[in-house]
């Protein structure tokens, strides 16, 4: 076949984890409705769990030109690969799985005749080998973030908080203000930087790793962003500043659906097995009334912290849907009290792990108690669900800062987990100010939903895209 003839053939490599997967399979799957050619890379450990928990086979049968390829992360089968040994998978990454990757690319193993060879590589900007293996095979790169473009900000400025003597900082003070982020001032404060900021120290290896984000994400080609312009607006502006190509597509699960109408809502790319009778307790609820909580898939809360938030939302009187996954609680959960088993059984449900974007646009559901992630964040905005906000780690503590003060859509909670503060913020987000918020997050729902439509700024930049793709 001539091979001109043939659609341009996209090499896609996430980040191994659950959110940059799932974001990245719904921009690989944009990508083969626009007519190209998709190589989806995950490493064995990914693709074992997609196999046995999503339906990515069946799902992406119906695009002949994607195809799913694996990598070796180079850690041992039964590493945990999250928590406090996190950063030796991006260790492994870099020394193991750059060499691989540079051979899968040159062995022709990834082209045929109806498969060109790979003209161009989508990598997750963390991963800066990917660029380098790019340019050593000649082909051109165009990085991808998963986070928001807020966080990503305040990892461009690390260096200039360094500078001024703004971070490495001691002491408990974490409500002095930030004042070395353009764009921030004013509102950001020492709690809302990523956790690592607060090690009080220069080597801190997460620190070192997110340093050099500036210098490495301007090299490449562009940035594809998950992120929409009226949300994100001021901050895309002085990203431009380094990377000046940017394209702004997100929500990325909404366009997917804006793309595939009629099509149902859990095109599933979960790592956990969804318990779908969560569905049909949800049925059984009066509208607004339920309170959605999940705290992702990497974060993990102690025994102590679990009863907490038992308590606080059983006190608080609200309906609750409340995922724990099996390894969320870092020891054997202690036994539960008469007055939470009476309580949950009379106004909760809980799951191992749910079906969240299904979730989430439910009639039932009237607030999202979130680990603010950013996909869970993204999906909480579309679907116009007032938040309250717990962060776990890295771009978690900006976004949900973001939530509470800038975008009016919700409570920020971080940095307590106490009982009574949980009852208090449930009763605040669920009645007494539940007008209030539910007005904000429409509005910002409209914005979302607008950007998505023909002449919306996520719909060019994704035809943008595109387009570039083929012209090289």
């Amino acid at each position: 076949m001539d091979q001109e003839a043939v659609p341009p053939h996209v090499l896609i490599f996430p980040l191994p984890l659950q959110g940059p997967v799932n974001s990245m399979l719904k921009l690989a799957e944009l990508l083969c409705l626009s007519g190209l050619h998709i190589t989806f890379l995950v490493t064995d450990h990914i693709h074992t769990r997609l196999v046995k928990y999503s339906n990515i086979q069946s799902r992406f049968n119906g695009y002949p030109g994607f195809r799913l390829e694996t990598i070796s992360d180079g850690l041992p089968e039964d590493h945990p690969r999250f928590g406090a040994v996190l950063m030796e998978m991006f260790d492994s990454l870099k020394i193991k799985t750059k060499i691989l990757l540079k051979d899968l690319l040159t062995s022709g193993k990834l082209n045929s005749d109806s498969r060109r060879p790979v003209t161009c590589i989508i990598g997750d900007g963390i991963m800066g080998f990917t660029c380098d293996v790019a340019n050593d095979v000649g082909l051109p790169i165009i990085y991808v973030r998963t986070i928001s473009a807020c966080c990503l900000w305040v990892f461009f400025c690390l260096p200039k908080l360094i500078e001024s003597g703004e971070i490495p900082f001691t002491g408990n003070d974490l409500d002095t203000p930030i004042k070395s982020i353009p764009g921030m001032e004013g509102f950001f404060r020492r709690r809302d930087l990523p956790m690592f900021c607060r090690s009080g120290s220069l080597s801190d290896p997460n620190l070192n790793l997110y340093l050099p984000e500036a210098t490495e994400n301007s090299r490449a080609h562009g940035l594809i962003l998950n992120t929409f312009d009226d949300l994100e607006g001021p901050i895309l502006a002085h990203i431009r500043a380094f990377c000046p190509n940017l394209y702004t597509i997100g929500p990325l699960h909404s366009h997917l659906k804006y793309k595939l109408p009629g099509q149902s809502l859990s095109s599933s790319n979960s790592l956990w097995k969804e318990d779908m009778s969560c569905i049909t307790w949800l049925d059984s609820q009066p509208p607004k009334s339920v309170l959605y909580v999940s705290f992702g898939s990497l974060a993990v809360m102690t025994k102590e912290q679990y009863m907490e938030f038992w308590h606080g939302l059983v006190d608080s009187g609200s309906r609750f849907l409340w995922v724990i996954r099996p390894d969320s609680v870092t020891s054997d959960p202690m036994d539960i009290p008469s007055e939470l088993s009476k309580g949950t059984k009379e106004r909760g449900y809980i799951v191992q792990w749910a079906p969240q974007e299904e979730v989430l646009a439910h009639r039932a559901v009237g607030g999202f108690l979130t680990h603010s992630g950013w996909n869970s964040t993204l999906e909480s905005v579309i679907e116009g669900v007032p938040m309250i906000c717990w962060p776990y780690f890295l771009d978690q503590q900006v976004n949900s800062r973001y939530v509470g003060e800038v975008w009016k859509l919700g409570l920020d909670m971080k940095d307590t987990c106490d009982r009574v503060i949980i009852e208090k913020t449930v009763r605040e987000l669920m009645e007494y100010r539940k007008d209030e918020f539910w007005k904000s997050a429409d509005e910002m729902a409209k914005y979302a939903k607008q950007c998505l439509m023909e002449g919306g700024s996520s719909y060019g930049n994704l035809e943008r895209l595109v387009n570039d793709i083929k012209a090289m």
